[in-house]
């Protein structure tokens, strides 16, 4: 097979494209709508124009909404059939959800809503019921507000059971323009990188491992340490002011609330491969000021004898302890407003992850702060921000929320 076009639904706000290196090892032209905002050469391509590849068949839709320049593609299989077979809806439908409008700008959103609902309402409405629906995003995007876990729904299903496809215009409009997913600080430089078109990898740094020393330098310098390891092993020893971000479904989000997007990296990492897998997370939300990782983990900076900090999970039974006899000065849950609604720990105190990392909370530094979550994840990381912010007595719950109901310990609605 060979690569001979690149389609673009839509400038991308939550990853970087890999349109620019696709074109620079294949040689195919890159096609995105007639006027989108890209700096770098591409095809303009208009509602009805259609391709043909084989047996295949592409016919474009202009779908605005979620920016300004959507477009969607009409598949048509034509050894089967001459009707469409399914339609590749970039950021517009979701399974379960439809794409935000607010990623373009503020100012946009009320005509980028009024584009939303002529998209969905007036015209992949009107495709046939049977057509399957295969989106850009599956569960987990911020590009939407809760989308599903399927990855392919048709368009019969989602005119029933999506909430969004059956309300009148009014409340539509009400409805969209309301609330949204945290914007990640990460966003603003990845539309920024795709319409100028991301630089190809061969410019990445060669240098990759660094000894203690090297990475002491560094980080003396203003580079940031990114600890990759899982919530125990970092709450065991780690380097003073590192932030951890383990690898997980929602890495790139979390990286993306936590990290500035131009900041230089230095990974904490248990092997190669783990740096190779971080760097490839890292590259496609943006973040290609990768110095390098530490040769040795932390064992080679324990043995250099340099300074180490701790970031202590406490148990279920510890916490349930502590709130009892009211030995503790802070229970914090990160969770998002609805975890929040659907149970909590009757003394916490709600602190949104995304809130936390705005602005570090207004207490006394050498305070005792216990920070919770969902599984222990999100708690690490806002437990980790806290300690490189300054306060010397952050801890975790061990296993978030989780941990907590199963040890059969008492949640507040």
């Amino acid at each position: 097979m060979k690569i001979s076009h690149i389609f673009e639904t839509h400038i991308h706000a939550d990853h970087v494209s890999g349109n620019m290196e696709l074109r620079s090892r294949t040689g195919a032209d890159i096609y995105l709508l007639e006027d989108s905002p890209a700096e770098f050469e591409y095809k303009p391509v208009s509602e009805g124009d259609s391709f043909e590849l084989g047996n295949v068949k592409l016919e474009i839709l202009k779908t605005p909404g979620h920016t300004p320049h959507s477009l969607s593609i009409l598949v048509t299989d034509k050894s089967r059939s001459d009707n469409p077979w399914l339609i590749l809806t970039g950021d517009c439908l979701f399974g379960g959800d439809i794409g935000r409008p607010d990623l373009a700008g503020e100012e946009l959103i009320a005509e980028q809503a009024e584009n939303l609902f002529d998209s969905l309402y007036n015209k992949l409405a009107n495709l046939p019921a049977s057509l399957e629906v295969f989106p850009a995003h599956g569960e987990g995007s911020l590009c939407g507000k809760g989308m599903s876990s399927k990855t392919s729904p048709t368009i019969g299903f989602e005119k029933q059971n999506n909430p969004v496809l059956n309300l009148s215009k009014d409340k539509f409009l009400k409805s969209i323009t309301q609330s949204f997913p945290e914007r990640p600080k990460s966003f603003s430089h990845i539309i920024r990188t795709n319409k100028h078109g991301a630089p190809l990898l061969e410019r990445c740094p060669i240098i990759k491992d660094m000894s203690p020393s090297q990475v002491k330098a560094h980080l003396e310098r203003g580079v940031v340490l990114l600890d990759t390891r899982d919530t125990a092993s970092f709450g065991g020893v780690h380097i003073p002011g590192s932030i951890n971000v383990g690898f997980a479904k929602q890495t790139a989000n979390w990286i993306g609330m936590v990290i500035d997007p131009e900041a230089e990296l230095i990974l904490l990492v248990t092997d190669e491969k783990a740096y190779d897998d971080m760097c490839i997370q890292l590259h496609r939300i943006g973040y290609d000021n990768i110095v390098g990782y530490l040769h040795g983990g932390i064992v080679s900076w324990q043995e250099e004898g340099y300074p180490i900090d701790q970031l202590w999970q406490i148990s279920p039974a510890k916490l349930n302890e502590k709130l009892n006899t009211g030995n503790y000065k802070h229970l914090l849950d990160v969770r998002t407003d609805n975890e929040w609604d659907m149970g909590h720990i009757k003394k916490a105190e709600r602190f949104p992850l995304t809130a936390m990392l705005k602005q570090a909370p207004d207490l006394p530094k050498d305070d005792e702060i216990i920070v919770t979550c969902g599984i222990g994840y999100r708690g690490n990381i806002v437990a980790s921000f806290l300690q490189s912010q300054g306060f010397s007595n952050a801890h975790s719950l061990a296993g978030g929320m989780k941990a907590w109901i199963n040890a059969g310990y008492p949640v507040t609605i």
